[in-house]
């Protein structure tokens, strides 16, 4: 590589733009055009605009071509996404791009110096933000050869890609198990003594009362709160080892939720607690369950879970903070068929009607919640073969989520050592990562 760098200022490559401001009154539910919210930025729109205002948006307002970086000014400040060019609008001046000189400096290269948060945020009224002017000030020093800078990217790109390949391989493996669990356990289809369907094929239902549905003959209905118990509770503990604070744990947050569920990077803070509170440390089957948080959207009762692969992929002992409440299982081969009961409620919004407000923060009413619903307690046999089922996809899924955790730990390590020139790319990190990033070719040609 090249030797020879480059100094610019953002405003010397390229202008800011923002969109500009929708109405609420002008979005709906049942459109035809994503509307990307910073609440929804980097995923799934949750709303959306006719494709008549989309039109007049388009004509009337500067808009993100392909490739240029999108960047979150507010919210989760400084996340960045490569505009695919796909239709959809993005939330006014909270989302900001950058109309980048691609002479200069390579987009996929910008995207990539972005990751490294050079933000300068400033405290207005009543949140904090990027500015345009924070952004157009920001200075980059890159490598004067476009190919240089393709270089840099290609490698961090290719990290980007195996992570993206396995995140990809977990949603599917996902996919199957939940399309199982509704198969066995909400349609009662799941295989007979002759490995036929059960209810399909004339298998014995009988009324439930308490349920006021038909449920297999010989299964049984219990309340939710006869399947756990709660008998710990979490702990924030101190930044550094302090006094009699000498146990160094993980502490997982309810921001961890999704990262633990492979939704999302995973970088819970580590904390130091008594010791003598040791007994707060999560174990092999146990939950965890957001009780305080959520957002006017979003409600509070987000749930991961713990198994023995999540805690080898940790060096230290795992705990939850606070603001979450860890529960145990009696019977652990149950676990699985309470989470996706647990997951089923959660997307349906029933947690909203179980929540109460303390100093503006909203809380999980727990106890009133799991007193209140009812499940079904499955035949033995049945929940064992669903517990061996999820157990090997488990075990899938948490290689997929420890490899992902080393390369992102990678990729950070080289990130701003690739951008500063300490590092060189040479030809062999090259060969050596493309091979890497291969089976997401492979993969993509099995599945058309």
């Amino acid at each position: 590589m090249s030797k020879s760098f480059k100094t610019y200022y953002i405003r010397d490559i390229g202008k800011v733009s923002m969109c500009k401001r929708v109405l609420k009154e002008e979005t709906f539910e049942n459109e035809e055009i994503p509307f990307y919210k910073i609440s929804t930025f980097g995923g799934k729109a949750d709303t959306f605009i006719s494709r008549k205002h989309y039109e007049e948006y388009r004509k009337k307002y500067s808009f993100p071509k392909v490739g240029e970086i999108l960047i979150s000014a507010a919210g989760t400040i400084g996340k960045t996404v490569i505009y695919n060019g796909e239709d959809g609008y993005f939330q006014d001046s909270n989302i900001v791009w950058v109309e980048n000189d691609e002479k200069k400096v390579r987009n996929d290269y910008l995207y990539y110096f972005f990751q490294t948060k050079p933000w300068f945020t400033t405290h207005g009224s009543t949140i904090t933000r990027i500015y345009n002017e924070n952004l157009r000030s920001i200075k980059l020093t890159v490598p004067e050869s476009l190919i240089d800078q393709q270089k840099i990217a290609a490698v961090l790109s290719a990290l980007d890609s195996k992570i993206e390949l396995n995140n990809r391989i977990n949603a599917e493996l996902e996919a199957m198990a939940k399309t199982l669990y509704d198969y066995w356990f909400v349609q009662f289809d799941f295989p007979d003594k002759n490995d036929k369907p059960y209810k399909s094929s004339g298998g014995k239902m009988v009324w439930n009362e308490v349920l006021k549905r038909e449920i297999p003959a010989g299964w049984e209905v219990q309340k939710m709160s006869e399947w756990i118990d709660i008998d710990k509770s979490g702990d924030w503990g101190k930044e550094e080892e302090e006094g009699n604070f000498t146990k160094k744990v993980i502490c997982f947050r309810g921001a961890d939720i999704n990262g633990l569920n492979g939704l999302d990077e995973l970088k819970p803070p580590v904390r130091y607690i008594l010791e003598k509170n040791s007994f707060k440390i999560l174990k092999s089957h146990d939950l965890i369950i957001e009780i305080s948080g959520g957002s006017p959207t979003q409600s509070t009762g987000r749930l991961a879970f713990i198994t023995d692969a999540t805690i080898n992929r940790f060096e230290h002992p795992l705990i939850c903070s606070n603001f979450c409440k860890p529960v145990s299982m009696r019977n652990k081969k149950l676990l699985y068929n309470f989470v996706y009961y647990w997951n089923s409620l959660y997307d349906n919004g029933v947690f909203f009607g179980y929540e109460g407000k303390t100093s503006g923060i909203k809380n999980l009413l727990l106890d009133s919640f799991i007193s209140s619903y009812y499940t079904v307690v499955p035949d033995e046999k049945i929940v064992d073969q669903f517990y061996n089922f999820m157990e090997n996809t488990q075990e899938k899924k948490q290689t997929a989520l420890a490899e992902n955790q080393k390369l992102t730990e990678l990729r950070d390590w080289l990130l701003p050592m690739l951008m500063n020139g300490q590092v060189k790319v040479k030809e062999e990190m090259e060969t050596e990562l493309s091979m890497a990033a291969e089976p997401a070719a492979t993969y993509e040609k099995s599945r058309t």
